[in-house]
């Protein structure tokens, strides 16, 4: 990150400055030098960015690293972008999205009043850290949960009050705990599991602030929580799902959220005016009007995961009960970093997240059955 630079002057003349940065003058001889200050935001220059997982550019690769379908789209996307007239792209598209709203009701019961879409899940995120959370309030997240969260925090300046689960990576609440605003990926990446709905259903309930239950990986599991959303007399709650995943639209960029209508409105105030782009509009259409091929490739993808669970635990590996596309394993020596040194060796992707809880495990999105027989043929994967 460029924070100052340093401009030489032979004379004392014509020392210009751009408005609006500071100098600093230091003599040496006949020359002057000038330190500029950029204006960025004490809270941006210290926070450390997201890292995004690995896009590697090379042939040949076996991609497991982030979480991507592993089939296409429904051939209704691809002839949505046929059938596109490109001649509509001279006008803005629908900013309240009408029609997707419509149709995000219907799949879930609801009024479209308590549906907003956003620009992929984390401008979701980021708004609810705009609409919610007070200069001096707090954002609250599960630890090791989406790495997004604290940025996000640190990029609005407000304190971050993170909570630790339990080593086996299940439900564990600190007592009055509390929290502007609480984010919950459910289920849980990177450990692939599930809380307990009673549990999550009583903190909602319980909770003095919003929660926000991403539910990126959900399609994959056995149960959801958007009941919550839209119970009665729920205030607090919002439910949010992606189409990067389930539906194979990852560089779609399509989030929505479902809760109660005071906190939909408020995210509408804030979003920028025309958030959804008028392909992605079409596109995620067409996507949502053909749910049982998406469930098909759901299908596939558990039974994939299934079988690749089974022989990893037959090598002597611990792999977490996945409710997801991806799997959550620790090898036999708990050496997961020599592990995914050798697999990129051998052009195999996968994501290792270094830290206490994690260090010990990698996360291996479940691909295809060709891709997941060349991970399991690979050495590394048989030694302990």
């Amino acid at each position: 990150m460029l924070q100052n630079v340093i401009l030489f002057f032979k004379s004392k003349a014509a020392q210009v400055l751009p408005k609006g940065l500071s100098l600093t003058v230091r003599t040496q001889k006949h020359y002057k030098f000038v330190t500029l200050s950029m204006y960025i935001c004490k809270n941006v220059q210290a926070l450390t960015a997201y890292t995004p997982g690995e896009q590697p550019k090379l042939q040949g690769v076996i991609k497991l690293n982030t979480n991507e379908n592993p089939y296409p789209p429904s051939p209704k996307v691809a002839a949505a972008l046929r059938d596109f007239d490109c001649a509509r792209l001279r006008l803005y598209p629908d900013p309240n999205f009408a029609v997707l709203r419509q149709r995000i009701a219907e799949l879930h019961g609801c009024a479209p009043a308590r549906v907003f879409i956003g620009n992929g899940s984390d401008e979701i995120l980021a708004l609810c850290t705009r609409a919610f959370v007070e200069n001096d309030g707090s954002v609250g997240y599960f630890v090791p949960s989406y790495s997004l969260y604290p940025v996000l925090a640190d990029i609005r300046g407000v304190e971050k009050r993170p909570v630790l689960i339990n080593n086996d990576f299940t439900w564990r609440m600190t007592e009055n705990y509390q929290a502007s605003v609480f984010f919950m990926t459910n289920p849980n990446a990177p450990t692939s599991m599930i809380f307990d709905k009673g549990k999550v259903s009583a903190f909602c309930g319980a909770f003095n602030g919003v929660v926000l239950i991403d539910e990126a990986y959900v399609d994959f599991a056995d149960s959801d929580c958007m009941d919550l959303a839209l119970r009665v007399g729920n205030s607090n709650t919002l439910v949010m799902r992606t189409l990067s995943k389930s539906f194979s639209l990852a560089g779609l960029r399509f989030g929505y959220v479902v809760g109660p209508e005071e906190l939909i409105n408020a995210l509408y105030k804030i979003k920028d005016s025309y958030n959804m782009d008028m392909l992605a509009q079409v596109v995620g259409m067409a996507a949502l009007e053909d749910i049982p091929y998406m469930r098909g490739n759901v299908r596939r993808i558990q039974a994939t995961r299934g079988r690749l669970a089974v022989a990893l635990v037959q090598r002597g590996w611990r792999v977490c009960a996945s409710q997801t596309n991806f799997i959550f394993a620790r090898p036999p020596d708990g050496d997961a970093a020599r592990v995914f040194a050798a697999l990129k060796d051998s052009k195999i992707y996968v994501r290792y997240f270094p830290g206490e809880m994690t260090g010990e495990y990698l996360r291996i999105t479940v691909g295809t059955d060709e891709q997941t027989e060349a991970l399991l043929a690979q050495p590394v994967m048989n030694q302990g």
